[in-house]
C-alpha cells in the first residue's frame, strides 16, 4: 500500500507531505486547488512522463517521493523482475531537473521507465487518466478473464504451458536439423575426424597420471640413481662420521636393553627403537633392489615423450583433462548418430512435435470453452453493475479470436469491448469511452473482481463527473466495497462518497507572498462536518447543510 507521498517544488506545491492509510482515503477542495496535481505528480513518479515546465517557478529542482509497504507476495513477484530488497518497503523518487534529464529511483538506485512501469503497475492502478488504466491493456484481458478460473482451470493452464515448453524444446530440435546437405556432410566429415583423433589415441582415464609420473621418472634416471645411492651409503657406510647409522642404532638398542632391566617403562622405548631400526633396514633393502632395477630406456622415454604431445595436443582442442576429452568424445559419437541417421532423426522430431501440437489443440480447446464460460458469466454481472451505475445503455462484451500459433497460454486473444449507446457496434474499450465513463466501468469491473485482484492499491480520478444523487451513492458503496480489500485513493466532488471515507484530506490554496501554494490537511469529527456541508451547500455553510452532513456521516458508520 501506499504509506506516504511527498512532493517538493511541483506546480503550485511548494512543500507536502501526505500519509496514507488502509482502507478509503478521500481528497476533496475547491476547484483549482491542487488535488489532480497530486494525482498528476503521483502518475509521474510511477513512471509517467514529466516535464520541465512542472518546476515550481524560482526553484531549480521538483522532488516527488512515494513510499509503499509491500507485502511478501509483492515481494516475490518482484524478483522475477531482478529488483530484490531486504525490507518490505519501497521507495520510489522522481528528481525533475530545469538544466538535466529528469531521474527515477527505485530504494535510491537509478531505474529507467520501462522498469519501473514493471514495477509500479503491480503496485497502483489509477482510474481516470488513461496511462495508467489496466483495463486499456488489451494484454491484461486475458489475465483478468483468467482471474476467475477455478482450480481445474488454473491445472488446464498449467498443463498447457508445461506442453508449450516442451514442444518449444522440439522445435528448436527441427531447426537445427534443418540444415543443408552441404553443411550435413561438412559436420560429420568434421566429427569423424575428431572421432577418429580421439579414438586413435586410445586414451585410459589413468593417463593422466600415470604417463606423466613414467617419463619423469625415465627422463631422470641419473639423478635418481644418485640420489638412492646417497641414501644408501648413510644408512649403510661408514662414510657417515665414523660409524652408520644402522650401526648408531644397533649400538642405542644394545644401550637400552642394558638399562632397561632397570626399569620396564624402557622396554617400551626399545621396542620402538628396534622396529625404527628394522624399518631403516628394509628401507635400505628395497632402495638397493629399487636402484638395480632402474635404467635408461631410451626408447621407451621416447615414446612417452611422443604420447605425452599428442595427449597435450588433444587438450588444446578438447578439454583440460583426459576424462573431459573421454566425455567429449561420447558426446561427438551421439552428434554423428544423429547426422548419420538425419532422415530417423528428422521424422522422430517431426512426430513429437506433431504429438505435442494435437495435445496442445486439445488442451488449448477446452480451456478456451472454460473462458467463454466466464465470458458470459462477466458480461452478465457487469451489466447489472452498469445498471446500477446508471449506464444503462452500455453494453460490454468479451471478443474472442484464434491467435495464428500455438503459444503458452492457449489459442485466444481476447479484447473488451463496450457500446456507450443504443444500436452501436461494440468497439475497443480503449477508443470510445471518456475518462468518467472508463472509471465507472472500472469501479463496475473491480466489484466483481475485488477477490482476484493482486494490486493493492487503486486510485480514482474525480470518477463521480456528471453524477448525482442515487447514482453517487451507489458510486460510494461500491468504492467503499473494494477499500475493505484494497488500499482506495479517490478524489470527490460529492458529499455521499466523501461521507464514506476512512481518512479524509482537505486540499486548499493559499497565497502567500504574492504566490499560489498547495495545502493539504487531514481532517476528522467537526471539520469534516463542515467541508460535507460546503460539498452540500456550496460557499455558504448553513445550520441545515451541517445538520445534513452530520446525518450523512452517522449514516455512513452503518455502511462501513
Amino acid at each position: 500500500m501506499l504509506k506516504e507521498l511527498s512532493i517538493k517544488n511541483f506546480a503550485i506545491i511548494d512543500d507536502i507531505q501526505v500519509q496514507f492509510t488502509d482502507g478509503l482515503n478521500l481528497l476533496t477542495g475547491e476547484t483549482g486547488s491542487g488535488k489532480s496535481i497530486i494525482i498528476e505528480a503521483l502518475e509521474i513518479v510511477l513512471g509517467g512522463r514529466s516535464s520541465k515546465d512542472l518546476i515550481k517557478s524560482g526553484e531549480d529542482k521538483a522532488l516527488i517521493e512515494a513510499l509503499f509497504f509491500i507485502n511478501d507476495e509483492t515481494k516475490t513477484l518482484f524478483k522475477k523482475y531482478n529488483f530484490d530488497f531486504d525490507e518490505n518497503i519501497l521507495i520510489l523518487t522522481k528528481e525533475i531537473y530545469r538544466n538535466y534529464p529528469s531521474v527515477s529511483r527505485l530504494n535510491g538506485r537509478p531505474i529507467t521507465l520501462n522498469d519501473l512501469k514493471k514495477v509500479t503497475t503491480k503496485l497502483v492502478d489509477i482510474f481516470g487518466q488513461h496511462e495508467h488504466q489496466s483495463l486499456l491493456n488489451v494484454s491484461n484481458h486475458q489475465m483478468i478473464i483468467d482471474s476467475f478460473g477455478d482450480d481445474e482451470f488454473k491445472e488446464l493452464l498449467t498443463m498447457i504451458k508445461r506442453l508449450y515448453v516442451e514442444y518449444a524444446a522440439e522445435k528448436k530440435k527441427l531447426e537445427e536439423l534443418n540444415i543443408s546437405s552441404y553443411e550435413r556432410e561438412r559436420e560429420i566429415d568434421l566429427l569423424k575426424f575428431q572421432i577418429y583423433e580421439i579414438e586413435e589415441a586410445s586414451l585410459t582415464l589413468d593417463d593422466d597420471e600415470n604417463i606423466e609420473n613414467e617419463y619423469n621418472r625415465l627422463s631422470n634416471v641419473v639423478d635418481i640413481t644418485r640420489g638412492i645411492n646417497e641414501v644408501i651409503e648413510i644408512l649403510n657406510s661408514s662414510n657417515f662420521g665414523s660409524i652408520s647409522i644402522l650401526d648408531l642404532m644397533d649400538k642405542s638398542i644394545s644401550i637400552l636393553t642394558d638399562i632397561s632391566k632397570y626399569d620396564r617403562e624402557l622396554k617400551s622405548y626399545l621396542n620402538e627403537l628396534q622396529e625404527i631400526r628394522y624399518s631403516l633396514q628394509d628401507i635400505s633393502r628395497a632402495l638397493n633392489q629399487y636402484g638395480d632395477s632402474v635404467e635408461i630406456d631410451e626408447e621407451r622415454l621416447f615414446f612417452l615423450n611422443d604420447r605425452l604431445d599428442l595427449i597435450n595436443k588433444l587438450k588444446k582442442k578438447y578439454g583440460s583433462t583426459v576424462a573431459i576429452i573421454l566425455d567429449y568424445q561420447k558426446d561427438l559419437s551421439e552428434q554423428y548418430e544423429k547426422l548419420i541417421n538425419y532422415e530417423k532423426e528428422v521424422e522422430r522430431v517431426q512426430n513429437n512435435i506433431e504429438d505435442y501440437e494435437a495435445k496442445l489443440k486439445k488442451a488449448s480447446n477446452s480451456l478456451s470453452n472454460k473462458r467463454k464460460d466466464i465470458a458470459l458469466m462477466l458480461e452478465e454481472m457487469l451489466a447489472k453493475e452498469l445498471v446500477d451505475l446508471s449506464m444503462n445503455n452500455v453494453k460490454f462484451k468479451v471478443n474472442f479470436e484464434n491467435k495464428t500459433k500455438i503459444s503458452s497460454s492457449g489459442i485466444d486473444n481476447i479484447e473488451f469491448l463496450i457500446s456507450t449507446n443504443p444500436g452501436e457496434p461494440p468497439k475497443p474499450i480503449n477508443r470510445i469511452v471518456s475518462g468518467g465513463e472508463m472509471s465507472r466501468i472500472m469501479l463496475g469491473f473491480k466489484n466483481i473482481i475485488a477477490d482476484n485482484d493482486k494490486i493493492p492499491t487503486m486510485i480514482f480520478d474525480e470518477i463521480d463527473t456528471g453524477i448525482s444523487g442515487r447514482t453517487a451513492q451507489v458510486v460510494g458503496e461500491k468504492i467503499k466495497k473494494i477499500s475493505k480489500n484494497h488500499q482506495v485513493i479517490s478524489i470527490s466532488h460529492l458529499p455521499q462518497i466523501a461521507a464514506l471515507a476512512d481518512s479524509h484530506f482537505v486540499i486548499s490554496k493559499e497565497i502567500v507572498n504574492g504566490k499560489a501554494q498547495t495545502r493539504v490537511s487531514k481532517i476528522t469529527d467537526d471539520d469534516r462536518i463542515v467541508e460535507l456541508a460546503r460539498l452540500l451547500g456550496g460557499v455558504d455553510v448553513t445550520e441545515t447543510t451541517l445538520q445534513h452532513a452530520k446525518e450523512m456521516i452517522e449514516m455512513s458508520k452503518k455502511i462501513k
